[in-house]
C-alpha cells in the first residue's frame, strides 16, 4: 500500500468522524489530507505535501466552514419542553389568587398550576400569557 492510499484512508476516516462531531473541523482535516494525498501521488517533496495539507485545512476552515455553519445549521430551532410554553396563551380554569393559593390554567388541553406574576386576582375564563415556569408552576399575566 502506498503512502497516498494511507492518506486517503485517513482522510475518509476524518470525514466519517465528522458525522459524530459538529463544527466541520474533522472534515477540514480530511480535505487537507486529500490535498496531501494528491501531492504525494504526483511525487512532490514532503515540504510541499505539508504546505498542501496546511493550505487544504486553511481554505476549508476559513472559507467553506463559515458558509456551512451559516446555511447548514438552523438558527430557528424549535422550542421544546419548558421553552415551548413561554409566551403561550392559556385559559384560567380556577381563579388565580395568591392569597388563597389557588389557580389553574389550561393550555393545549393540559391543566397547570398557575400563579399571577404581579399577585393579581385573575377570574375564571380570562386568557393569560405564560411569562415564566418554575418546575410545574406557571407564572402568568392577564391579557387585556
Amino acid at each position: 500500500m502506498e503512502t497516498w492510499h494511507i492518506l486517503i484512508t485517513i482522510g475518509i476516516i476524518a470525514f466519517i468522524f465528522e458525522i459524530f462531531t459538529a463544527g466541520f473541523i474533522s472534515a477540514s482535516i480530511g480535505i487537507g489530507l486529500l490535498f496531501t494525498a494528491t501531492g504525494n501521488y504526483f511525487g512532490l517533496e514532503i515540504k510541499w505535501q505539508i504546505l498542501l495539507f496546511a493550505f487544504g485545512v486553511a481554505i476549508t476552515f476559513f472559507l467553506i466552514r463559515p458558509i456551512i455553519t451559516k446555511y447548514g445549521y438552523s438558527k430557528n430551532m424549535t422550542k421544546t419542553n419548558k421553552d415551548a410554553l413561554i409566551d403561550k396563551i392559556g385559559k384560567v380554569t380556577q381563579e388565580i389568587n395568591t392569597e388563597k393559593d389557588t389557580g389553574r390554567v389550561s393550555i393545549d388541553g393540559d391543566d397547570w398550576k398557575a400563579v399571577s406574576k404581579n399577585n393579581d386576582i385573575i377570574e375564571v375564563g380570562r386568557n393569560v400569557r405564560i411569562i415564566d415556569i418554575d418546575s410545574i408552576i406557571l407564572f402568568v399575566e392577564p391579557l387585556n
